[in-house]
């Protein structure tokens, strides 16, 4: 069964996407994750860290994740594979508007 819950971006990470202070709504089920996607997810390497990262390329142990922020790597690049919880609809503050997903070229 589909439940939404509510997200807070920390951090530049999915800079331009996102920014520090953004309140999201994200859905939990529904259709499955797909590359390109904004996520909400914990790394297996740091499982107390729920971070907001793009869904690059599910693998057989877990998702790989980037940040939009070319200059920020807190991602799996340092962290290896994520479990996902839910998938980001929506900004709802402060500038309310759809997450779009986003075609991923390189992982």
């Amino acid at each position: 069964m589909a439940s939404l819950f509510a997200a807070l971006v920390r951090g530049p990470s999915m800079a331009p996407t996102l920014r520090d202070g953004d309140a999201l709504l994200v859905l939990r089920g529904g259709r499955p994750v797909r590359p390109g996607d904004v996520v909400v997810a914990t790394f297996r390497a740091r499982p107390d860290l729920l971070v907001v990262k793009r869904a690059v390329e599910q693998r057989p142990d877990g998702w790989w994740l980037r940040g939009d922020n070319e200059f920020v790597t807190d991602d799996s690049r340092a962290y290896g594979v994520a479990e996902v919880h839910g998938r980001v609809l929506f900004r709802y503050w402060p500038r309310p508007s759809r997450i779009r997903t986003r075609i991923m070229l390189d992982s």
